[in-house]
């Protein structure tokens, strides 16, 4: 029986890449790419369903690979460039088939699958970049994807008659009907709605990267995480402030706060929760005091009293709207 190495993100068009390959027989074994960004099981964007409900269904094997570390690299410093934002798609995709191709070594698969339709994404799914990619992951004429497969030269699978070309489809562009007609013929009920993607394509929390990762050579997990919780800010110092919106904000900053960070909040009062990372400077914990009381019901008063979680105090003026937005990233 063949074999194949299937990229399965969760959403719906490799979760059908994946069933139309299971169902010319061949055995198939799914690897979701786990992201600090996104695409993930902890995501909620499309491409970031939970893939193991799927793969116990329909009887297929799953493996996790994390892309941590290598990814950031690639974020920082992507070969073929950013998309509108910080999406690094194009290299993205050759780290996950170089990935993929190694867990298809390891196996003894034949080819890969991916649920890639021509023309749906605009940087990384046209003709002649899925054949770059192709080339530079080392994996040639060895991914096959089904959805699209007639709209492309044939494949190796396909010539070598592991894989029956007339079977497959000729999806292409941004419509999801086709792949919706094709989920019912599968009896697949459950998958998620589309959506922008990973992070690295939502133009506020990129902006906030661009800075993050100017003003720091160093970031690790919780740094990115804590990019996601409240609100962001920076000091002239660079100093990094965080204030929550709520209180899963507030939860989350507390989990991810590190040796060296000061939390504060304003007493008495329903209050956010203020991080500053790396203070530079006694006047840098009080720009976040006064970040902080400015998203209480306090806000209106000339001085307000701030405290730290250690139990030390300070009196703050609580800025104004136009004074906050000098400290966005």
């Amino acid at each position: 029986m063949s074999k194949a190495i299937s990229l399965l993100s969760g959403g719906l068009d490799s979760t059908l890449a994946t069933l139309v390959v299971q169902r010319l027989g061949i055995d198939v074994t799914a690897v979701s790419f786990m992201m600090p960004f996104g695409c993930d099981t902890s995501d909620r964007s499309s491409c970031s369903r939970n893939a193991l409900p799927v793969a116990t269904q329909f009887g297929f094997s799953l493996k996790l690979c994390n892309l941590g570390e290598t990814f950031l690299d690639i974020v920082r410093f992507p070969r073929h460039g950013h998309g509108k934002n910080m999406n690094p798609c194009i290299d993205c995709r050759i780290l996950m088939l170089r990935e993929a191709r190694k867990l298809m070594e390891m196996t003894g698969a034949d080819f890969l699958v991916t649920g890639e339709v021509v023309g749906q994404r605009p940087m990384s799914q046209k003709k002649n970049t899925l054949r770059m990619i192709e080339k530079e992951a080392g994996v040639k004429d060895l991914v096959l994807r089904p959805l699209c497969a007639l709209n492309l030269a044939p494949t190796l699978p396909e010539t070598k008659g592991l894989v029956d070309r007339r079977r497959l489809y000729g999806f292409s562009g941004r419509s999801r009907r086709p792949q919706m007609d094709l989920a019912k013929e599968f009896g697949l009920e459950e998958y998620p709605a589309p959506a922008g993607g990973c992070l690295l394509t939502d133009p506020l929390y990129s902006q906030a990267l661009k800075k993050l990762l100017k003003a720091r050579d160093s970031v690790d997990y919780y740094d990115i995480q804590l990019l996601r919780a409240g609100r962001q800010f920076w000091a002239e110092s660079n100093a990094w402030i965080v204030v929550g919106r709520n209180r899963t904000d507030n939860e989350i900053i507390r989990n991810l706060r590190k040796p060296g960070d000061v939390l504060l909040q304003v007493p008495n009062v329903g209050s956010p929760l203020a991080l500053v990372r790396d203070p530079r400077s006694s006047e840098d914990i009080r720009l976040a005091g006064a970040l902080c009381a400015r998203y209480t019901r306090r806000h209106g008063e000339a001085r307000v009293m701030v405290e730290t979680e250690s139990g030390e105090t300070l009196e703050v003026t609580p800025l104004k709207p136009e004074e906050v937005e000098r400290f966005r990233p």
